[in-house]
This record gives C-alpha cells, structure tokens and sequence, in this order.
C-alpha cells in the first residue's frame, strides 16, 4: 500500500468516526416526558410516571415506552405504545379504548390494573399485585399471566396467541370465553 492510499484510508476513518460522533448523540437520547396531568393526542418519545403522580392519556402517540413508578396512576385511552407499559409498585393501571400496545404491559408489585377492549402485541403480566386485576376483551399476540396476586382477577373474553397462565393468586381468578392458541394452564385450566 502506498503512502498516498494509508494518508486516503485515514482521512477516510477519522470522517466516519467524526461523523458517527455528530449524529450518534441525538439518535442515542430519546427524549422521557414526565406526565403529571392530561395529555391529549400529542406524540412522545418515552413517557414516565413520577412516584405519587397521576397521568391520563388521551389519544396518545408514544413511540417508546411508558413506564409508571411507585404510587402512581396511568389512565390510557386510546393510545398507541410502540414499546412496552411498564409499572412496578404503581398504584393502578388502566388501559382501555382500543388502546394499541407494541410491546407487553407489566404489571408488577403494586395494587390494581386492567387492560380491556385493546390489542397487545407481546404479554400481559401481572406479577404479584394486591387490588383488583382485568383482562377482558383483548386480542393479546403473547400470553396472558396472572401470577402471585392478592386480590380478584377477571379473565374474559381474550383472543390470546400464546398461552393463558394463572397460578398462586388468592382468590382464584375467574373468567371464560377466552380462545388461546396455546394452552390454559392451572388457576385458568377452564376458561
């Protein structure tokens, strides 16, 4: 290799990286939105919400991923979640109104939660909660888990790709009317 093709080669490199280095940062940061109160039709990267906060969605566009802290409340109507809805200790989730769910809805740790009447692409989990639990009328592309909880589960009238898992919940959930594609398993063997 000659001395003029090593001088090209490296001015070559250090553009690319130079260049990697200009565009890397804001393709990188997607930017959390706090929500506190209401929003209505608008479009965010990620969505949070703050320990003790109450947040509605209304329409919303979120192109990431919700997430919902400790205490907090989401009321989601009709939005559109690339991502995944994630809670852990919240204090209740609700999606509801043809809501569209890319990802899965977790549901972990906290007190109540329903998602009826939406589309779900991954899972619905709900792991350990202690209020009331719904899932009803969705069509889910995973499975449904209802696991560990401590307060009344409904379980109606899902189309479920994946499997219908409920096991160590008291009471047992009830439910019917559900068609899975997989099995149904344990506390969820008849509906």
């Amino acid at each position: 290799m000659s001395e003029n093709q090593s001088s090209l080669r490296l001015v070559f490199v250090c553009a690319v990286v130079l260049l990697a280095a200009v565009v890397a940062p804001s393709v990188a940061r997607a930017e959390e939105r706090k929500c506190t109160g209401t929003l209505n039709g608008i479009t965010v990267d990620n969505l949070k919400v703050p320990k003790n906060a109450t947040c509605t969605l209304n329409g919303t566009f979120v192109k990431g991923t919700i997430k919902v802290a400790g205490n907090a409340t989401l009321v989601a109507r009709g939005v559109r979640v690339i991502g995944n809805v994630q809670a852990e200790n919240a204090k209740s989730v609700r999606i509801n109104a043809s809501s569209r769910i890319g990802g899965s809805v977790q549901v972990k740790q906290g007190e109540a939660a329903s998602v009826t009447g939406s589309k779900v692409t991954g899972d619905i989990q709900y792991f350990s909660n202690d209020a009331a639990l719904t899932a009803s009328d969705n069509r889910v592309g995973g499975s449904i888990q209802i696991i560990g909880n401590d307060g009344p589960a409904a379980i109606f009238r899902n189309r479920v790709n994946g499997n219908l898992q409920c096991k160590e919940n008291s009471p047992a959930p009830t439910g019917g009317a559900n068609v899975v594609g997989g099995n149904k398993e344990d506390q969820c063997k008849a509906f």
